[in-house]
């Protein structure tokens, strides 16, 4: 009886861990199945509702490019520096909530310097995102 007792729990703790290994790669194989996932290099203006959509591409986007002081270019995109007021911020937190929805493949960082310094914007992302930003955002002419 206490054989039967012994390999019972022994097949038990066995059952255990291979469903326990199967349910760890599975859920490893759908970790790294969504983290592929890449959406292309287009923006889908139409994820955005009519009335934001023409506010987003007719207001924010240009009042945001005047109010730009300077670039700088990094390895996979670029920095805007902005003036670090409350009303550019209230914009630009605007844009850059709805600019993540229509263009999902951006990396995007607000960052206040210290001391009083500049508001950056960072558009940065995979290979290819720099050249997408230059194109989108005209930023081959910079003013």
């Amino acid at each position: 009886m206490k054989t039967s007792f012994v390999f019972i729990i022994m097949a038990s703790l066995a059952l255990f861990y291979l469903v326990s290994e199967r349910s760890i790669r599975a859920d490893e194989t759908t970790t790294t199945q969504s983290a592929k996932h890449e959406s292309p290099f287009a923006c889908n203006a139409f994820v955005l509702s009519a009335a934001v959509r023409k506010r987003h591409f007719e207001e924010l986007g240009p009042a945001l490019l005047k109010l730009k002081k300077s670039i700088r270019e990094l390895p996979d995109g670029y920095e805007l520096e902005l003036p670090a007021d409350n009303t550019t911020y209230q914009l630009l937190t605007e844009w850059a909530f709805q600019e993540r929805l229509c263009c999902p493949f951006f990396d995007i960082d607000l960052h206040f310097d210290r001391e009083g310094g500049p508001l950056w914007l960072r558009l940065t992302g995979r290979p290819g995102t720099k050249e997408f930003i230059k194109e989108e955002f005209n930023l081959a002419n910079p003013r």
